[in-house]
């Protein structure tokens, strides 16, 4: 029944969509196909298996960032409407520059709080207040884990304090890390935690999941929130200017300068610890009641205002030319992840479909996956209606 899932998985191999990947697809949340395909290094050859750890890119932002938030207005830390302003100045003597004072965890979760989508703040960071174009340069050092002791994070953060808006808030939506970036570092904040220490303690340890959290990147040991490392460990990028093919540290370059733990990107996990955060938040979606997420808040961040395309928190399919492909029911959530990591959850029908792939490996530059994404999508789909 699944055969031509499995052919079009090997043909992306073949043609170097990407080296590794595991694929994942259940209905009412019975896991009907499992497959792991391809390598997990180039260089050495080590397979991928069915619980290799991928690094998740952006589906930090719905699996760990917008769970966190939604736990905190659960218990009446933070509501949708609180504003920037509000919560610096409750926690701390930062003060928030006056446009920005009014930005709501909504509009930051719904990416319409009127910041740019990316800033390279690591060339900044990393270099030592160099010159933006210094990646630019030959000759530069690789930067090392342990250099990351110094306070980066802090630094990286009052840049996106400071940075300058694109437009009012709220007036458009435009795919923010930046917002995300501040969201974790709200969390921290209300909280008094850590990201990835809060995000095990209160919704993945509560879920009985081990196999999803964050890798700090100073720390040897593994501690809460971190996937354990018995498994093998995908690689990612051979990259430009830490000199080394990365593997088991975060690739997104912002996120790894603030040590490992970020809003929008820093989350490890295997296809099944991907499956069981789904699981929760596909009962969150039809029930009254949820032990870690409240579902009235989960539909507030599923609901699409007027005029955007992404939920709070979440993408949805577009209407044409979605990379989940044609079949999804227009209620459909997820998210894709830069690495060539991506979920949906179809709850009309409850279908949830994983693919982790290390489609940046060795180099960023392969895109073929734009196209294989819709492919495949429509393929499951079509033996799974």
């Amino acid at each position: 029944m699944f055969e031509p899932v499995t052919r079009l998985m090997a043909q992306g191999i073949d043609e170097q969509v990407f080296p590794g990947a595991v694929l994942l697809f259940s209905r009412e949340k019975a896991i009907i196909y499992h497959q792991a395909f391809g390598v997990a290094d180039l260089g050495t050859g080590e397979p991928v298996i069915k619980e290799s750890i991928f690094d998740l890119a952006s589906l930090t932002k719905p699996l760990a960032s917008t769970l966190a938030v939604l736990y905190l207005i659960k218990k009446n830390k933070l509501s949708f409407d609180t504003t920037l302003d509000q919560v610096f100045s409750a926690t701390t003597d930062i003060q928030v520059p006056k446009e920005k004072a009014g930005i709501t965890i909504d509009m930051l979760l719904r990416h319409s709080s009127g910041l740019p989508a990316h800033r390279e703040y690591f060339r900044t960071l990393a270099f030592r207040g160099t010159p933006s174009d210094a990646l630019a340069v030959s000759g530069y050092g690789p930067i090392g884990i342990r250099d990351l002791k110094r306070k980066y994070q802090e630094r990286l953060r009052k840049l996106v304090l400071a940075e300058p808006l694109e437009s009012s808030p709220g007036a458009t939506q435009v795919y923010s890390d930046l917002g995300f970036i501040l969201l974790c570092w709200i969390v921290e904040m209300v909280s008094g935690k850590r990201l990835d220490t809060f995000a095990a303690e209160n919704i993945y340890l509560p879920l009985d999941i081990s196999r999803l959290g964050f890798r700090r990147l100073n720390h040897h040991k593994e501690g809460p929130g971190q996937p354990r490392a018995r498994v093998p460990l995908v690689s990612t990028e051979q990259c430009p200017w830490r000199k080394r093919t990365l593997k088991g540290e975060v690739h997104d370059d912002n996120a790894w300068i603030s040590g490992g733990v970020e809003g929008h990107a820093g989350l490890f996990g295997d296809a099944r610890g991907v499956h069981r955060i789904c699981c929760a938040i596909l009962d969150a979606l039809y029930s009254n009641s949820h032990p870690v997420i409240d579902p009235l808040l989960l539909r507030h961040c599923v609901q699409k205002k007027a005029g955007h395309v992404m939920a709070a928190g979440f993408d949805t399919p577009s209407k044409s030319g979605s990379s989940s492909g044609r079949f999804f029911s227009s209620n459909t959530i997820g998210h894709l992840g830069y690495t060539g990591t991506s979920f949906w959850i179809d709850p009309k029908r409850s279908i949830i479909v994983i693919l982790l792939t290390n489609r940046v490996h060795p180099s960023r530059n392969n895109m073929k996956i734009k196209m294989f994404r819709p492919l495949i999508h429509d393929q499951i789909m079509s033996v799974m209606m």
